[in-house]
């Protein structure tokens, strides 16, 4: 699957710093705007998967950007609203944002709901897969929808985020192979420079939690010492 790319438009350069750092630490790719036009413009010259917007900024507000964006694309639209944008923030989902978090915001929750928003249109739009008939594999009671964009354990339905996903599809179409932290992070984050092993470890340790009886005694994703990790089939 290609990069997950994010949208932030905020007139505030702090909570723009804010967001793309976070986004950025979750494995997403970010740009930023700092008003309307320029979300517009950056809009028009790339493809995104999802655009958090603020209401209330110069030039063209957010009601009117997201108004523009809806007539292109169906991509998720989230709201940044004040506790005083009431009516503003009714208009705006009714004109396509597809939900709102008011400020100030908790960065998980912001989080949460980003997910859940590009869980459902990746799902809905195959066109963001790069093979669409890709099948379904199989480990023990571990189940991977590519097409569909699922985790099963039994008959459990696994809540992953968009990077780890990545990360299990590609554990799990290389098994027993043993990868360095440099080579997971070159084809996971596509990027060759590893600044240092936590975003690896990290997110690791997070797919090992949602996937593996006892995460401290792993039976998928095993760490092969002095080396890296590999995934097995157990």
């Amino acid at each position: 699957m290609s990069d997950i790319k994010i949208l932030l438009v905020d007139d505030s350069k702090e909570i723009l710093l804010l967001l793309k750092e976070n986004f950025e630490r979750e494995g997403y790719k970010v740009d930023t705007a700092s008003d309307g036009q320029i979300a517009i413009d950056l809009f028009n010259k790339n493809k995104y998967h999802l655009v958090i917007l603020d209401i209330s900024m110069p030039k063209i507000d957010g009601i009117e950007v997201c108004r523009k964006i809806r007539t292109e694309s169906n991509i998720p639209i989230i709201l940044l609203t004040a506790k005083n944008e009431e009516i503003d923030k009714v208009i705006g989902l009714k004109i396509g944002a597809d939900d709102y978090v008011t400020k100030p915001f908790g960065m998980k929750e912001l989080l949460a709901r980003v997910d859940a928003q590009l869980r459902r249109y990746l799902i809905l739009n195959d066109k963001l897969y790069e093979n669409k008939n890709t099948k379904i594999l199989v480990f023990g009671d571990l189940k991977i929808d590519f097409a569909r964009y699922t985790v099963y354990k039994g008959d459990k339905e696994i809540n992953l985020t968009a990077k780890e996903f990545e990360l299990l599809k590609f554990f799990a179409t290389n098994p027993n192979q043993v990868f360095t932290k440099e080579q997971i992070f070159k084809e996971v984050w596509h990027d060759d420079y590893l600044k240092d092993d936590n975003t690896v470890m990290v997110h690791i340790r997070r797919l090992r939690k949602k996937i593996e009886i006892d995460s401290k005694n792993p039976s998928y994703i095993q760490t092969v010492w002095g080396v890296g990790y590999k995934f097995t089939g157990k």
